[in-house]
């Protein structure tokens, strides 16, 4: 079980293009695993599109793989969705990372895109049907409850054979829709103990499906913030995580040196979730540079021994 970092956004912290651009050149020189996006499109911070964020970086780099954090299956059509990654994956040659959810109930995605909530979860299992078949390369025949397909493929398929396709939510359906669908899972608001129980349930979900997938395949997002709790940018964070998410900052957050962001590391990857995604706290372009040069200096590093060290116990 290896341990690997990448890094995400969620809001969007800079003042022009230019800023994200040298922003996603920094990751791509520090040999940073990763870059993700969350995927919100109606809200008062500045946020950027997931898709259009995918295609964008596959364009602008040549190693650096990327995913969504997570996407929502349900308000999105299966069938652009599928064409979507497999493109992106093909002109990219095989970098993105495909994560998708069910969206929170609670967003004004759902009201302002005209999309109802109610059987959101089946929306989602059979998009994520649809989705999975294309990418393997099936012609899709379906009368389903939201999708009626007569005959449909896409082409190219992915450059990747088997193109990963990760699952957040820790609700039973999630764990449900994990074990049937997915190639691997992602935690959302929960702690490093909450999260393992989750692991473990989809693991035993696995085993009496008679299907498997890797024990590095599971993995969370961490907020965190070389600085202190009192940041004006840790104490909204930790306000919007605690009123969406109804859970404490302090048992996900971490904030203060790399000792700290290393042990929230080291806590969740003994829980079974070695897969991270760091998001920075930060202000402006300044701060995001800053804190991401932080992370490649200082915490990287360390996680890399980590790896070695938690492999050899």
């Amino acid at each position: 079980m290896s341990i690997r970092a990448g890094i995400g956004l969620s809001t969007y912290p800079f003042s022009s293009a230019d800023g994200f651009w040298n922003w996603v050149g920094l990751c791509e020189e520090g040999d940073i695993d990763s870059v993700w996006q969350t995927d919100t499109l109606v809200s008062k911070e500045p946020m950027l599109e997931c898709m259009t964020t995918m295609a964008a970086v596959a364009g602008a780099t040549k190693k650096l793989k990327f995913g969504m954090n997570v996407a929502s299956v349900a308000l999105r059509n299966p069938l652009v969705l599928a064409k979507q990654c497999a493109t992106i994956d093909v002109l990219s040659n095989g970098r993105i990372l495909p994560a998708f959810g069910i969206g929170n109930t609670f967003s004004a995605d759902w009201r302002t895109t005209g999309t109802p909530t109610k059987r959101r979860g089946k929306r989602t299992d059979e998009g994520l049907e649809i989705i999975g078949r294309l990418w393997r390369g099936e012609t899709v025949t379906l009368d389903g409850e939201f999708f009626q397909y007569d005959g449909v493929r896409i082409s190219p398929l992915p450059v990747q054979k088997e193109l990963p396709l990760w699952i957040g939510g820790s609700s039973q359906a999630a764990i449900r829709r994990t074990v049937k669908y997915g190639t691997g899972w992602q935690a959302s608001f929960e702690s490093p103990e909450q999260a393992g129980v989750t692991v473990a349930a989809i693991k035993q979900g696995m085993k009496d499906a008679g299907r498997e997938f890797e024990d590095d395949h599971f993995g969370t997002g961490i907020n965190f913030r070389f600085g202190k709790w009192d940041d004006d940018v840790v104490i909204r964070a930790a306000e919007r995580f605690e009123r969406v998410g109804g859970r404490d900052s302090r048992q996900s957050f971490a904030v203060g040196g790399a000792q700290e962001i290393l042990d929230k590391v080291r806590a969740f990857a003994a829980a079974g979730l070695p897969k991270i995604i760091l998001r920075p706290l930060a202000s402006d372009d300044a701060d995001t540079m800053r804190q991401t040069q932080l992370m490649i200096d200082e915490v990287q590093p360390a996680i890399r021994v980590m790896s070695r060290e938690m492999n050899l116990d």
